[in-house]
């Protein structure tokens, strides 16, 4: 990976992913506010960017192995607007690894000011829509970030 690819990927501070993201206009609704649907835009670009600095490359995967990860379930709960322009970061942990299935746990912060609480949860997919198992490579990779709530 480059040096510019690992920028543009955020860093991890221990087991947390952290990337920082500015709002664009393309973000806000006409009042200059971040539209609803954008925060989950912003949580899913975190996981990205999660699985790229760990070296795991998700076109790759779908093309050489037939396998990719889908939202099977989200909740997210809004604490303050973003608006155009604020400096963001998706503070990303992951909490639970099954055996087709991880859980993270993803906070969106202005500076030290909570945005919006995510918790999803995803699960790996074969080119037919079913469930897979988690590879043992892959999971070899995720295991050292996985951390329980619990102990966080």
């Amino acid at each position: 990976m480059s040096a510019a690819t690992a920028e543009l990927s955020g860093r991890f501070e221990a087991e947390e992913h952290i990337l920082p993201l500015r709002v664009y206009y393309e973000d806000t609704d006409a009042g200059g506010v971040v539209y609803h649907a954008n925060y989950l835009r912003f949580a899913e670009r975190a996981r990205t960017e999660l699985l790229r600095l760990l070296s795991v490359d998700q076109s790759e995967m779908a093309a050489d192995r037939g396998l990719s990860f889908a939202v099977t379930d989200c909740s997210l709960r809004f604490r303050a607007p973003a608006r155009l322009d604020d400096l963001l970061e998706v503070r990303s942990r992951l909490t639970a690894l099954g055996a087709a299935t991880l859980e993270a746990v993803q906070n969106i912060k202005r500076r030290q000011e909570p945005i919006a609480d995510i918790e999803v949860r995803v699960a790996m997919l074969r080119r037919d829509g079913r469930p897979a198992r988690i590879p043992k490579d892959l999971r070899a990779l995720l295991a050292p970030y996985c951390r329980s709530r619990k102990g966080k």
